[in-house]
């Protein structure tokens, strides 16, 4: 597995969580939690720039059924932007059904309840995310999720 540091975005139409790898691409740490507004991109590639970042991984929010809807265009939609601002990262989507749930699971089995997780439930998510991705990498020695070119 190669080495350099994935995050991965869990896009929202209010929030969007922020999650980072260590260089090794172990484990999966919380970043930030970045209001959607017009500094989101700006707010994003801050954090990105500070690291030697290999991989960019932003979940697409797929219907149950599969089918690409409002909320998956518009995370596809940011995932183009971000890549005409960081050309050199190689940016995938990753199909992210049931991360919130599972992230709201995680969270609440640590004790933390509904209300509290509204501020942490994005970056949970994203962890959630980008953990998928790091042990798919691991398991198959591939790069996981498709590339931004090849999401219709």
């Amino acid at each position: 597995m190669r080495k350099g540091i994935r995050y991965a975005i869990d896009f929202g139409d209010v929030r969007v969580g922020l999650a980072k790898s260590d260089i090794d691409a172990i484990m999966a740490v919380p970043v930030a939690t970045i209001k959607n507004d017009q500094n989101l991109l700006k707010n994003i590639i801050e954090h990105i720039n500070k690291t030697g970042c290999v991989e960019i991984y932003v979940g697409l929010p797929k219907h149950l059924s599969g089918a690409i809807g409002q909320s998956a265009n518009k995370a596809i939609n940011f995932a183009q932007q971000l890549s005409k601002q960081l050309p050199d990262i190689s940016i995938r989507m990753m199909d992210e059904r049931l991360t919130t749930t599972s992230a709201s699971a995680r969270l609440y089995e640590s004790g933390v309840n509904t209300r509290a997780q509204k501020g942490l439930i994005d970056q949970a998510a994203a962890i959630e995310l980008l953990e998928q991705a790091l042990e798919f990498e691991k398991r198959n020695n591939q790069t996981p999720g498709q590339d931004l070119k090849e999401v219709k």
